[in-house]
């Protein structure tokens, strides 16, 4: 069966387009075309990603990733914006998205990055561990001291990246390139906000910290 997608995108011609041509991939789309209709059907149906515009009537998408994240950590969301400024992204990213593309975007760009997030739903390698801290990617938790926690694909991917790679420096790019297929700017900030956000995962864990190497990378020390 097809990937269920949410695509929530107000702009009539806008969605057409887009909802027809992943239709073609095939994927399953449903479409709403404001937050509070997408937050209801989000609830009623399962969806293996969505696709959230920004800038959205009644509630924004900001406001829907949120209601989103606040049960399900797992489901792939991914921003399609004319907001292109960095505080947007970097406010996206914060509330638990795994990507955001600006428009105008390619829709070969958007149906690459929908095919990378479902096929990181059946990782190679499920179960890593270092220390007292535990990363299933099959199941995407985070086990530290005892506690499991649930993660984002994104997010699994970088700590799985520093788990295979103990007391090694990790360069910047090399870490970019293997995530997020690119080294530009952008990303490198969102780099950032995922690297803060594996610190308080880890952090119940005293044995393993991930270090600054200024001007470099990281490392995650055990």
């Amino acid at each position: 069966m097809s990937a269920h997608i949410l695509f929530v995108e107000d702009d009539v011609n806008l969605g057409f387009v887009i909802r027809d041509t992943l239709e073609n991939v095939p994927f399953q789309v449903t479409h709403c075309t404001n937050g509070p209709d997408a937050w209801a059907t989000f609830q009623a149906k399962s969806f293996d990603l969505c696709l959230l515009d920004v800038m959205l009537p009644q509630s924004d998408g900001f406001t829907l990733a949120r209601q989103i994240r606040s049960v399900n950590t797992q489901v792939p969301i991914l921003f399609l914006s004319a907001l292109a400024n960095r505080d947007d992204r970097l406010q996206g990213l914060r509330l638990g998205a795994d990507d955001y593309l600006t428009k105008p975007f390619s829709i070969e760009e958007l149906i690459l990055k929908i095919n990378v997030f479902l096929r990181r739903t059946t990782p190679a390698t499920n179960r890593q561990q270092i220390s007292h801290t535990v990363l299933n990617r099959q199941n995407l938790t985070l086990t530290v001291n005892g506690e499991t926690q649930t993660l984002t694909h994104r997010e699994a991917d970088v700590i799985a990246y520093f788990l295979d790679r103990p007391n090694t420096l990790v360069r910047r790019e090399e870490l970019l390139r293997a995530v997020w297929g690119d080294d530009d700017y952008f990303m490198g900030r969102s780099l950032d906000v995922f690297i803060s956000r594996l610190r308080k995962r880890i952090a119940q864990d005293p044995t393993i910290r991930i270090e600054n190497v200024h001007g470099v990378g990281f490392v995650l020390r055990q």
